[in-house]
């Protein structure tokens, strides 16, 4: 069989190892026959069924854990395989995960034949008969007694810590409950109970009053967050308008650089002969006018230049 390991089991399906014979024969041949077969079917039977009885520990058994200094607890037949396989299916695939090795031994292990399997299981249950051997040995000697005493030991304090805590948690309640009951304790129609009532209705009465001066308290914030909303809702359009204003005029005041620029391209500062340009177009027409504000008649021809440009200007603006 492919991918099968060789187990070396010599049990093979339908031998008559194990059949019970009758050992006396019938006086009549017929007869003879007859149980013959019936015998021998009677024998297949058991064999098929001693063949794909499965050993080791029970199904849905929780096997122990193994005990300190104790013998060690037998493998079972499928773990005895997966131990058999496992080094063999990693060295022809060794790039394979462990959990897809599983997977793949688990699949092989379901498709064995029951003759292949078995060789596995008888060797479970030999290391079973054995180890509950040694496990009876063990049992006997001062080792696992002192063992047994420590962990008794051990349970017996959880349990008693548990109990202990059980039982403070169980007066805690009971203390709550008799507090919460001795508020309804109180006989009624009495003097005490008046007394009582009388207090919970003045208590009641100043929780309303709380209450409503609380609800007008909102109110009055509920109608001061409105007006702050409105204020800012209302100063947010006048801030878009004034940025709108803002781009409007820069683009104007770069429109009237432009213009002043071309229109004074000519004209030369006295004395040190500075020419207009777009970048210093503010301060040109600043020195230009401290210049003709100082002296006109000595810059009388400078102010002829200008006069006309500026009506040449107007002029272009004028509808």
């Amino acid at each position: 069989m492919d991918g099968t390991p060789d187990t070396g089991c010599s049990t093979t399906p339908g031998s008559p190892q194990g059949v019970k014979q009758d050992e006396g024969e019938s006086p009549k041949g017929h007869n003879t026959y007859n149980g013959s077969q019936k015998n021998e079917k009677r024998g297949e039977k058991k064999t098929e069924e001693r063949v794909t009885k499965k050993r080791g520990w029970p199904k849905g058994k929780k096997r122990k854990k193994n005990i300190p200094n104790g013998p060690k607890a037998p493998l079972t037949g499928y773990m005895r395989f997966l131990n058999e396989r496992r080094e063999q299916l990693r060295a022809q695939q060794p790039d394979l995960p462990f959990p897809e090795i599983t997977k793949t031994l688990g699949s092989e292990w379901s498709k064995l034949p029951p003759e292949d399997k078995q060789c596995y299981l008888d060797e479970a249950e030999r290391a079973k008969q054995q180890y509950i051997k040694e496990l009876q040995e063990y049992q006997k000697t001062e080792a696992y007694k002192m063992s047994t005493i420590a962990v008794q030991e051990k349970k017996l304090r959880k349990e008693s810590a548990h109990s202990m805590s059980n039982g403070m948690h169980a007066e805690k309640i009971d203390s709550e409950q008799q507090g919460r009951m001795s508020m309804f304790n109180i006989p009624i129609f009495t003097e005490e109970f008046l007394d009582h009532n009388k207090a919970r209705e003045a208590e009641l009465r100043k929780l309303r009053k709380t209450n409503i001066e609380y609800e007008e308290q909102n109110a009055v914030l509920q109608k001061h967050i409105d007006n702050m909303r409105s204020a800012k809702e209302k100063l947010e359009e006048e801030l878009a308008e004034e940025q709108n204003q803002n781009v409007t005029l820069h683009k104007h005041l770069e429109n009237l650089r432009q213009t002043l620029t071309n229109s004074f391209s000519n004209v030369s500062l006295p004395g040190s002969g500075e020419s207009v340009t777009l970048d210093t177009v503010d301060s040109f027409m600043t020195k230009l006018h401290s210049i003709i504000d100082e002296d006109p008649q000595q810059n009388e021809k400078l102010v002829r230049k200008v006069q006309e440009i500026v009506s040449n200007l107007g002029n272009s603006d004028g509808p």
